[in-house]
Parts: structure tokens; C-alpha cells; sequence
């Protein structure tokens, strides 16, 4: 009889094709919208270029998936840490 392993990690993050879910339903209204436009053009480049703006959008969730620090543009730890409050008003001599 076959046995089957308790996926206990769970609880870290859904995953939906390899993608989280937000990432899948920005992938799937991206499908959607590319359907629509299929459905409404006669044209076989429209059609293939649909299906490739679709794997290139996959393919680029996927990435950012892998490495979520590519479009982080802020510092991990400001340059000073002080507990001094600050009051916005200049003690120093003109």
C-alpha cells in the first residue's frame, strides 16, 4: 500500500504553479484579458504574440519569485540608529 507524506509546511505560503497567489491572480487576469483579445482579432500574429506575452509574464513572476530582492529599492538598515527624539528644529548656529 502506498504511503503518503504530511506536507506540514503549509503554512509558510500557498503556492498555485509555482507562483504565490497574489502572483497567480495577476497571471490569471493577464490570461484572461489575452483570451479576450484572441476571441476579438483575426490575426494569427495577435494570437502568438498573446501566447507569448503569457509565458513571458509567467516566467517573469516565477523569477521574482525565486529572488523577491530584484525590485527592492529601499536599504535594509537605515546609515544611524538614535533614540534622540526629533523635533525638526535646528539648534546650530548660522
Amino acid at each position: 500500500m502506498k504511503k503518503y507524506t504530511i506536507y506540514r509546511n503549509i503554512r509558510k505560503q500557498a503556492l498555485i504553479f509555482g507562483l504565490p497567489v497574489g502572483f497567480f491572480a495577476l497571471q490569471m487576469a493577464g490570461f484572461i484579458c489575452s483570451l479576450l483579445v484572441i476571441i476579438f482579432s483575426f490575426s494569427l500574429m495577435i494570437v502568438l504574440g498573446a501566447i507569448l506575452g503569457n509565458l513571458l509574464l509567467y516566467f517573469g513572476l516565477l523569477k521574482l519569485t525565486q529572488n523577491p530582492q530584484f525590485f527592492s529599492w529601499q536599504k535594509a538598515f537605515p546609515k544611524s540608529i538614535s533614540n534622540k527624539q526629533s523635533t525638526g528644529l535646528s539648534y546650530e548656529r548660522d
